[in-house]
């Protein structure tokens, strides 16, 4: 059977409530939210807010109305940034945004593709650990800055940012946190951590299936976001313009119920097992794969080398190409992991790993135990003897 450690990527598996959830509704309901009075579209709709509602409860997010749906984290990542510059050239305002060496090319790759002078950007390096200094954030902001944007936990190093800080040093400077390795897996409140907009996929630490994902404002910051599609909403279906009121601004056209279904169960299945709990028992089998990896000979992990200020991800460097590893692990030891770079280059860069095609990740889920860490870790002793002689 296939052990499979690449839930940085998309968990796997799903607890059996989110298959359950995605097929009921299918089978039971199939309508959709907001086209139409019949008690199946009604049915639909009450799905739809129930699943902003738990949303923003995981988080202490203020207003349900504006946790927006999209089709995944890195689209939310789009709206967030692509929505800010866009809504500032319309104002004929200078625009420049900070982000860290460390996030990924969600962010790196919407602020390369402008084009234009009066918009600009900062990368702020990080250690050889992955850590962001926020008092560099804190030197990068200027009086254009519109957008700080920080990967809450890194997907290469497992690096996890003092969110808490960074949002205090922001202040009135919007604030965009991409959860895409955090959420579901440790607390974020975005209120005292003073987050203005929390990125986050449906697929990855909140168990739901592919193809979901959202961004959370907080109220007023709709103000300075363009939307990017415009569309049918089910409402105010008289008027030939994109409505202003919340959600619908962002949301055109028809939602992907099967998947909001399956996500409304994952994050349901995280509250009741506690997030405090889970983030326990990943920080245990991190402790457990630290202490084993550290000691075999020809491999070492990159990033924090001990639980704090890390998640669940972890990255190795072997005497040997990545993607032979990886290989090795699925062929000889039916292990699932991922080798690369992990689009996120400059994480490469700043780690050293760049120039030998990347590293092998690891990344544990809430189905793991102990013994699997045991089994991984003695697979990868094997290939990195393999790789000493």
């Amino acid at each position: 059977m296939q052990l499979y450690f690449d839930n940085a990527a998309t968990s796997f598996p799903k607890p059996d409530e989110v298959l359950d959830a995605m097929l009921s509704y299918q089978r039971s309901c199939g309508a959709s939210p907001g086209r139409g009075a019949y008690a199946h579209a009604i049915e639909a709709t009450h799905l739809l807010d129930s699943c902003r509602e738990f949303i923003c409860e995981l988080v202490n997010a203020p207003s349900p109305k504006h946790c927006i749906f999209t089709h995944n984290c890195t689209d939310a990542l789009n709206l967030a940034i692509c929505g800010i510059v866009s809504h500032a050239v319309s104002q004929e305002k200078p625009i420049h945004i900070v982000t860290t060496a460390m996030d990924h090319n969600s962010v790196l790759r919407p602020l390369h593709s402008f084009d234009s002078k009066d918009v600009t950007f900062t990368i702020v390096q990080a250690d050889t650990s992955g850590m962001v200094d926020p008092l560099d954030i804190k030197e990068a902001i200027t009086a254009t800055t519109a957008l700080v944007a920080v990967a809450h936990g890194s997907n290469v190093t497992g690096s996890v940012q003092d969110i808490a800080t960074i949002g205090e040093i922001c202040g009135d400077v919007p604030f965009l946190v991409d959860a895409a390795q955090t959420m579901g897996h440790r607390s974020i409140d975005m209120e005292s951590m003073q987050i203005d907009f929390l990125a986050f996929p449906g697929h990855k630490g909140l168990l739901g299936p592919l193809g979901t994902g959202g961004l959370i404002m907080n109220p007023g910051m709709e103000n300075i976001v363009a939307p990017l599609r415009t569309g049918g909403t089910g409402s105010e279906s008289e008027f030939p313009v994109q409505p202003e009121t919340l959600p619908d601004k962002y949301e055109p056209g028809s939602h992907n119920m099967v998947g909001i279904a399956g996500l409304l169960a994952g994050v349901q299945w995280i509250l009741a097992m506690g997030v405090t709990n889970l983030h326990e028992k990943e920080t245990q089998l991190s402790e457990q794969f630290i202490r084993e990896i550290q000691g075999i000979e020809g491999v070492r992990i990159v990033g924090p080398q001990t639980t704090h200020n890390r998640c669940g991800v972890f990255s190795l460097v072997f005497d040997n190409c990545p993607h032979e590893i990886a290989k090795e692990l699925e062929n000889t030891f039916t292990l699932s992991t991922r080798s690369g770079l992990h689009c996120a280059p400059f994480a490469h860069q700043t780690i050293g790993t760049d120039v030998l095609g990347g590293t092998l990740r690891i990344s544990f889920g809430p189905f793991h135990n102990a013994k699997d860490v045991s089994y991984l870790t003695q697979a990868i002793s094997h290939c990195a003897q393999l790789c000493l002689a």
